[in-house]
């Protein structure tokens, strides 16, 4: 009877242990742990992070409630063992098992990647690798390494147009090697064979496009000026008279600040200096947008080889296909300019 009792008690209280761990069990994988009560929020994890790395951060971050919970998980699904770098999206209100087999996965948000406004190489690093696992000194040397091996005709001074200006979705965990080629696949994709048709029957090559499209998006931010700029300088190229393009002056100047160009600049000794050597400049000046490149590739057929800014001061220019109406239209214009700047003065003395 004695033995029969301690049966009972013993099979009462395993029942007891047994609910107890198993609703313990229960809560620790399916209550919700991670951001409670809080927003869905961005979880970074580096190349070479440990867990212990991890767990400090979910801890110090708030990311997680219960640590011990989290990390028992974490270990029972063997994560702490195959960790993966990465930019993962938490959401608010998970419960462990959801975000351990989340990070265990590997599956990432990926980083909305926009760059445009770019002239040097050293730029183009900063900009592209400000969200991402690499760093500027690393995609450089990757940028560096298939300028020396490419077959394309990329070369120092021409790379930038490789990069076309748009908003791509990469992995923050890419390689440099990786978002080189990745941005080289976006520019055999943007340079469809109609638009290498038109290039070739324009009679430039790929990356000349890009440098005379960067030329017409400085001298102009009116968009429907483009292809009227972009023929005027066709024109030029054709007779072969120098572009003279002031925007390639402040390029060789080094001061991308300078608002007026001087006789002074032109007298500086750069492949850039396009009054001082014909044809195009070794590279872009800038990074062209894909309506300026578009520009280029369908310029408008006209007999411009002149243009001067309009005396209104509207951003438009006043064209001429001969110097004797040029003249007369920049006189207009500083004439006005003139006018402006006195009234100027006249404002500040009252």
């Amino acid at each position: 009877m004695k033995k029969k009792k301690l049966t009972v008690i013993f099979i009462l209280v395993f029942t007891i242990l047994l609910t107890s761990f198993t609703f313990y069990g229960y809560q620790m994988m399916f209550t919700p742990n991670v951001l409670v009560g809080k927003t869905d929020k961005i979880l970074y994890i580096e190349p070479g992070e440990s867990f212990k790395d991890l767990q400090d951060k979910l801890h110090k971050q708030k990311y997680v409630n219960d640590l011990m919970s989290f990390s028992f998980i974490a270990k029972i699904l063997k994560y702490d063992k195959s960790m993966k770098p990465g930019r993962f999206l938490l959401k608010a209100d998970m419960n462990n098992m959801e975000a351990v087999r989340l990070l265990r996965s590997g599956k990432q948000a990926p980083v909305n990647l926009t760059f445009n406004n770019i002239r040097l190489k050293s730029e183009l690093s900063e900009k592209l690798t400000a969200r991402l696992a690499i760093s500027p000194e690393e995609f450089v040397r990757a940028l560096d390494s298939f300028i020396e091996s490419n077959k394309l005709g990329f070369n120092e001074n021409n790379i930038i147009s490789m990069f076309i200006p748009n908003t791509y979705q990469v992995y923050y965990d890419i390689s440099a090697e990786g978002l080189v080629e990745r941005m080289l696949y976006e520019y055999n994709q943007f340079w469809t064979d109609a638009r290498k048709a038109k290039a070739k029957e324009i009679g430039l090559n790929q990356q000349e496009v890009s440098t005379l499209a960067s030329i017409v998006q400085a001298e102009s931010v009116k968009a429907d000026e483009s292809k009227r700029i972009a023929g005027l300088y066709m024109n030029r190229l054709k007779r072969g008279i120098a572009l003279q393009a002031d925007p390639t002056l402040v390029f060789a100047s080094g001061d991308f600040a300078l608002k007026r160009v001087l006789n002074e600049h032109k007298e500086i000794d750069s492949p850039y200096n396009t009054y001082m050597y014909p044809g195009l400049p070794p590279g872009p000046i800038n990074m062209p947008t894909i309506r300026s490149i578009d520009a280029v590739l369908n310029y408008e057929h006209n007999d411009y080889i002149y243009m001067c800014a309009k005396e209104d001061f509207s951003g438009y220019h006043n064209f001429a296909s001969n110097y004797a109406q040029h003249m007369v239209n920049a006189r207009k214009y500083q004439r006005q300019l003139s006018i402006e700047q006195r009234k100027a003065r006249q404002n500040q003395v009252q």
